[in-house]
């Protein structure tokens, strides 16, 4: 079993579990190689209310700039009154940039 299918089982495993919706959304990370993708998720309608990058942030790929996007992502929910939302590490190991990320939406006041 190669490293993708490890994360994607991992990744199956957890959403059996997580539902989002427009009131408590699903907060979902996408790490890639080079950058970090953030959504909020609402289940139900199957819609994405909000979403952040480093890209869009103009920060680096690292524990400071996941810091910073999980802040914008936060933010962006709060104009969209939500108070609280559910965090999916989308099977990445809760560590490092994931980490930071679910900081950073703690820290922009959103209950996570």
């Amino acid at each position: 079993m190669d490293k993708y299918e490890r994360r994607t089982r991992r990744k199956k495993g957890i959403r059996k579990n997580i539902h989002g919706t427009k009131v408590k959304p699903r907060v979902s990370v996408y790490r890639s190689n080079r950058h970090i993708f953030v959504q909020a998720i609402d289940d139900e309608n199957r819609v994405t209310l909000c979403s952040a990058s480093d890209i869009e942030a103009g920060v680096k790929r690292n524990t400071e700039g996941a810091l910073t996007v999980g802040e914008k992502l936060a933010e962006k929910l709060k104009k969209g009154k939500v108070q609280e939302a559910v965090f999916d590490r989308n099977g990445f190991l809760y560590h490092g940039i994931v980490k930071s990320v679910a900081d950073g939406v703690r820290k922009g006041g959103i209950k996570v």
